[in-house]
Parts: structure tokens; C-alpha cells; sequence
């Protein structure tokens, strides 16, 4: 379901917005129009949707437009031109006090910086949204404490911000923004200020709280493996623009163009690619249908001396070797089930390959691939490091 629209959204700073309004429609680049108007384009022309309970990426470079996109969705900043709707709500057409409304009830934003008061305890800081909003003591101290249960910081409730480390203080941060129970969630480089180890925590605690919370969150980083690590669907930005959106298995294996490319130089695919990217057609024999002599007529065209073995539904049962297919035929057997071997081990087509390297380096046979007990694929070592090896070179030619 859709939560937020952004339809043909530009922000323009500067003088002569009108002429470079007229440049933006005219499709003139960036720097085209600095240099003919003086304007600057903040975000240039973005459309694009956010589903309902999905983590939303949007990534670039400094000075790519992502931050300026974030404040331009809770209005701190008016567009230049298009409209962005909220639940069908046109937010660009409200007055001051449905702004107001919207941001307190609908939105909370997460900062960098951690925006803490640090002259109130944790709980205190926590409720601090819901104060401003007139909630009555009981209350908010009753959803500050359920919000701080929820990122594992109730024990620290009256702590000050000072006594804690910088994972923790960007913990209390989300969890008074949780507090006020918002529809979306605003997180720009929420993460960046924090040590590797610490942000890779944090990354892990967003993906576990987002499963009890479900909320629609627009996450903003200029890091695109905490991109692909976290979001459901990434975009990327450059001088304002809306380069690609997809999830990122999309953009690694199908790099909108040489800027997408570029990005992906350095990303350790193996934590993003799924067995789905590595797999090679299977060679398969019915085993309610052939018989040994039919497998044996298969496995000579395939030129293999094994055939993963299926049923009438295509669901996987096991495999069969060509030597024991020849012992089978010349005992007159009429099918394979007698020589059914069944130590294949299977993983599903949606498993990260990094998860199952381990397996594939241990397992004396290749592994099954299955989607809904169905088989898909195969997985065999070698076509496997290949894959990761030229995964480069391979999206390039796919274009």
C-alpha cells in the first residue's frame, strides 16, 4: 500500500528560480543552469513512491540532494514546484497548523547529531515529543517506557545522556521518536557519527525493532553498503536527481548506468547477491516417469553423471548418480527410486549467498535450490566463485 508520494518534486535555492525552473523543465543539467541563472537545484524533478512498512533508502554523495529530499518530505523546506502526498494528503497545499499536525502525529525525524537535552534523563528526553504535545503525564511516561523496552534501554532510564556511549545515545534518540508512535519514520545519516562496530549494531537493531514496529521509514546514507545492508529499496542520487530505484540486488545486478557502476566497485556482493544470481540450470530426471535407461540417455546429452530427482509437482526428492543408473538398467529395474540418494543439501532461492559459501565449501555434492519446495537451481562451488569473481564484468554486458 502506498504511504508517501513524491510527484515531479524540484528545490531550487537561490535567485532566478523562475528561469531555472524553466531550465529543469527543459531537462538542462546542474551545472548547466548554475552557470546560466546563478540558482542552485537542491532536487531535481523526483518521482518516485514509499510503501507502507518498508525501509526506504535514499543515497548519494554530499551535495547529491538526499538531505535536502528528507526535509522537503516534512515540509521544513517548501518545494520549489510538484506536490508530495502523505496517505493521498497533499501536504504541499496545507496551512501552518496541518503542517504542525502532521509532524507531530505522523512523522518523527531521527538526526545524526542524536539531538539529546543533557540536563534530562533518558525517559525524560524520550518523552519529550509527547510533552510537547500535551500527552498527560501518566501517559507518556507509560509509551517513553514501552518505546525505551523496545530498544533495550529501560534499565537506563534515569541515566543522563552523558553517562552513555554514542550507540546508546543514538538508541535513545530512536526510541523518542518511536515514543510518539509515528506512521513514517525520518532517519537522516542517522548512523554516520558511530564507530563501524557500533553502527553495524545499530543497523542490526533498526532491522529487529522495524519487524515488531512495521513503520514506513525514509532512512538517508551516503554509505551504500548500510544501504543495501538495511532497505528494502534504495535511491540513489546524484546533483539532485533520482539515478535508480530498486532493491539492491536490482541495482548490483542491473547498474542504471557508469555513475551506478561506479558505486559498486568496492561492495562485497556476496552479502547482497541471493543463490538465485549463482545458480545454474538443473538437470533433472522424474522419478514417477524414467526409468534408469532415460536418465542414462540424459546424463550422456548433458554430458553429467548426476540428475537431481523430482516428482509430477517438480518438488525436489533427491539424486541419482550415473553409476548406480547403469547398475540400475542392467538389473531390469524400471525406475530410479531404488537408487534414490537423498544427502543433497537444499537452500532456498532468497538465501544470501555469503550464508551458504560455508555449506558449499563442505558439501562432496553440489546443492538444490528450491523456491516453495519446487526446484530451481543448483548450486555448484566453482560456478559459484565465478559468479562472485565476474559479477562486474557480467552487469555491464546485461545492460
Amino acid at each position: 500500500m502506498e504511504k508517501i508520494k513524491i510527484e515531479n518534486v524540484t528545490k531550487i535555492f537561490g535567485k532566478h528560480i523562475n528561469n531555472a525552473l524553466k531550465l529543469v523543465n527543459e531537462k538542462k543539467d546542474k551545472t548547466e543552469i548554475l552557470k546560466e541563472t546563478g540558482a542552485t537545484i537542491g532536487v531535481y524533478d523526483a518521482s518516485f513512491t514509499v510503501n507502507e512498512g518498508e525501509i526506504f533508502v535514499i543515497m548519494g554523495l554530499s551535495g547529491s540532494g538526499k538531505s535536502t529530499l528528507v526535509r522537503l518530505l516534512n515540509h521544513l523546506i517548501e518545494p520549489t514546484s510538484g506536490n508530495i502526498y502523505i496517505d493521498g494528503e497533499n501536504i504541499s497545499s496545507m496551512n501552518k497548523k496541518q503542517l504542525r499536525n502532521i509532524r507531530r502525529e505522523k512523522m518523527s525525524m531521527v538526526f545524526q547529531n542524536f539531538g539529546l537535552f543533557p540536563q534530562r534523563t533518558v525517559l525524560a528526553n524520550t518523552e519529550y515529543g509527547l510533552e510537547v504535545r500535551g500527552i498527560s503525564k501518566e501517559e507518556r511516561r507509560a509509551r517513553a517506557e514501552k518505546a525505551l523496552e523496545n530498544a533495550g534501554l529501560l534499565p537506563y532510564k534515569d541515566q543522563y545522556p552523558s553517562q552513555l556511549s554514542g550507540g546508546m545515545q543514538q538508541r535513545v534518540g530512536l526510541a523518542r521518536a518511536l515514543a510518539n508512535d509515528p506512521d513514517i519514520l525520518l532517519m537522516d545519516e542517522a548512523f554516520s557519527a558511530l564507530d563501524p562496530l557500533i553502527r553495524k549494531d545499530m543497523q542490526d537493531e533498526l532491522l529487529d525493532l522495524q519487524q515488531k514496529v512495521r513503520k514506513t521509514i525514509i532512512f538517508i546514507t551516503h554509505d551504500l553498503n548500510e544501504a543495501l545492508r538495511i532497505g528494502d529499496r534504495i535511491a540513489l542520487m546524484k546533483d539532485g536527481k533520482i539515478i535508480q530505484i530498486g532493491t539492491g540486488e536490482d541495482i548490483l545486478t542491473n547498474p542504471a548506468n557508469d555513475y551506478v557502476k561506479t558505486f559498486l566497485e568496492d561492495v562485497d556482493r556476496s552479502k547482497v547477491l541471493t543463490v538465485e544470481n549463482a545458480m545454474i540450470r538443473p538437470i533433472s530426471v522424474n522419478v514417477e516417469l524414467d526409468g534408469p535407461k532415460v536418465a542414462l540417455k540424459r546424463m550422456r546429452e548433458e554430458e553429467v553423471s548426476v540428475l537431481l530427482a523430482i516428482d509430477k509437482k517438480r518438488e525436489f526428492i533427491g539424486y541419482i548418480t550415473a553409476d548406480d543408473a547403469l547398475e540400475a538398467a542392467k538389473r531390469g529395474e524400471k525406475n530410479v527410486l531404488s537408487i534414490l540418494k537423498t544427502d543433497m543439501p537444499t537452500v532456498p532461492s532468497d538465501m544470501l549467498i555469503q550464508d551458504v559459501l560455508g555449506l558449499i565449501s563442505e558439501s562432496p555434492t553440489p546443492i538444490a535450490v528450491l523456491k516453495e519446495k519446487k526446484l530451481v537451481g543448483v548450486l555448484i562451488r566453482g560456478v559459484v566463485i565465478q559468479s562472485l569473481a565476474s559479477t562486474s564484468e557480467e552487469v555491464g554486458a546485461h545492460e
